[in-house]
């Protein structure tokens, strides 16, 4: 079993949190995994990327070769798309589609882009987080979202929530794992609705 994971957004986005999660879940579940340093601008707005790789076997390198990556999540669209020719075939990509607004930025053409892929998901993550109350949880639950798809066990991902937030608060703690539940609810939709490639 092996899994390449690519995480693309923007500065503030929750890209180490995701990171953590997937890392920690697999570490817990007797899995090796390797990150690459997140690599980009740490103040919000600059683009941030990530590679998690997760594997029953030992893994070598923390860099994806192009065309390997099982899975882009893409916290911001246009980042997301940066990170496409790492996509296999057969891969899936998960996209929050609100943009983060620069000057020039064609979200229509974006958003075609994205639907051109085979297997996509692309939805309104932020919208969702704010529903749930948890404005700030747009990367919780596109998590959530992309839980189906992981190797990678949901009690794993929730413990890993827990063991990140748990020294803030045990409100914050909720909130996470609340937004995480809705995107997974959701991803279990798309995934039955999704025939793969």
């Amino acid at each position: 079993m092996k899994q390449d994971i690519i995480l693309a957004g923007v500065g503030g986005q929750g890209i180490l949190s995701i990171s953590f999660i997937l890392v920690n879940s697999a570490n817990e579940m007797g899995l090796n995994s390797k990150q690459s340093e997140v690599h980009g601008m740490s103040q919000r707005g600059g683009p941030v990327f990530a590679f998690v790789r997760i594997s029953d076997e030992t893994i070598y390198s923390d860099l994806i070769p192009s065309g390997e990556a099982d899975l882009i999540l893409g916290l911001e669209p246009m980042e997301a798309l940066r990170y496409t020719q790492y996509l296999k075939k057969d891969g899936m990509l998960i996209v929050d589609q609100n943009p983060i607004k620069i000057n020039n930025y064609d979200e229509d053409s974006i958003n075609k882009a994205i639907n051109d892929y085979p297997n996509h998901i692309l939805l309104n993550a932020d919208k969702i987080a704010k529903e749930v109350g948890n404005p700030l949880g747009a990367n919780m639950v596109l998590g959530g979202v992309a839980s189906p798809f992981l190797n990678l066990e949901e009690s794993h991902m929730k413990a890993s929530i827990k063991t990140l937030f748990g020294r803030k608060s045990e409100k914050i703690v909720e909130s996470n794992i609340e937004a995480f539940d809705k995107g997974a609810e959701l991803g279990r939709k798309f995934q039955k609705d999704l025939v793969i490639s």
